[in-house]
């Protein structure tokens, strides 16, 4: 087992930061042994299918808690099937459209419902977990394309832009932020904030945390982010799209943007270069690194401290824009 690092929430542009922890809790180490052991399945089986890999990933709910008070119901919007959360009480003029991670190709509403419901609760708002297209049946940019149309839906169903939030975890909060680029491109109203968890961004995989934090990410490698770029982007698919792969693409006039990632995880970079850019472009972004912590370690919602901090820090940050 790793040592331990000190829990801290760390960056300047944090203005919710409440008690710090001393040191990683017990709880927190429950993601870490799921991705070790999914990796130790994938080592041992390198000819898993893609189905055998969704029905893996589909494990990923197994570290958050139920949240109390939180209902869910089966929909279509915009031709895309999905999941709603209703947290008791919530706003429902207000919308969460969240989009799982797993690499464009896994993950599913059913791994990624607790976990969204949790956030959703936090908010005060609605959400609507998408099952969009996934890699390879369809590559890039069917999920993007799925996003929009889900946003569009929402609008023509009375919701304002303003009271809709994009969010998503990994390969999702690169759809989470490039869904928010596209409907800039079309010239549409843009929703009122991103939530961005752990965001796989660059296609082009050189950030440096790929390699300084090989050694402590359990799950997301180099290997891993190689074959589920191949399947997103298809033949012939160019790395370098500034859709597919946002630090390409410009932020003028994005939206209030929160950024999370854990300080350990190989994507860090990817997180802590996208506040860089954003807020080099005049964009309100907030980015919480938090040390010992796995990729998208929010998935400990209701279990580990350390992810219901952060659920509440965004929470707080989302109530006071």
């Amino acid at each position: 087992m790793r040592p331990r690092n000190p829990n801290r929430v760390r960056g300047p542009e944090l203005k919710f930061l409440g008690g710090e922890m001393t040191m990683a809790s017990n709880e927190s180490d429950y993601l870490r042994a799921l991705y070790q052991d999914w990796s130790d399945r994938m080592t041992a089986n390198p000819e898993m299918t893609v189905p055998d890999l969704r029905a893996l990933f589909d494990e990923w709910e197994k570290p958050t808690m139920e949240p109390e008070g939180v209902t869910y119901k089966s929909d279509t919007l915009g031709g895309v099937d999905g999941v709603w959360a209703y947290p008791a009480g919530c706003d429902q003029s207000k919308v969460m459209a969240y989009t799982h991670g797993g690499g464009f190709a896994v993950g599913s509403s059913s791994s990624h419902r607790k976990m969204a419901g949790h956030l959703a609760k936090a908010l005060g708002v609605s959400a609507f977990i998408l099952d969009y297209r996934r890699a390879p049946e369809h590559p890039y940019p069917a999920q993007i394309e799925d996003a929009v149309s889900v946003y569009q839906a929402l609008v023509d169903n009375g919701i304002k832009p303003g009271n809709i939030l994009t969010a998503g975890d990994s390969a999702g909060g690169n759809l989470a932020v490039a869904t928010v680029l596209k409907l800039r491109d079309l010239g549409l109203t843009l929703p009122g904030a991103v939530i961005a968890f752990s965001p796989w961004l660059d296609m082009e995989l050189s950030g440096g945390t790929l390699s300084s934090n090989e050694a402590t990410d359990a799950l997301v490698s180099r290997p891993v982010l190689e074959g589920m770029r191949g399947m997103f982007l298809g033949e012939g698919g160019d790395p370098a799209d500034p859709l597919a792969n946002p630090l390409k693409n410009d932020f003028a006039g994005y939206p209030p943007l929160y950024i999370n990632a854990g300080e350990v995880e190989t994507l860090r970079d990817d997180a802590t270069r996208l506040a860089d850019k954003t807020k080099a472009a005049g964009v309100n972004t907030t980015l919480s690194v938090v040390d010992g912590m796995q990729h998208v370690f929010p998935f400990l919602a209701g279990r580990a401290p350390e992810a219901d901090a952060e659920i509440a820090r965004i929470g707080a940050w989302y109530k006071a824009l």
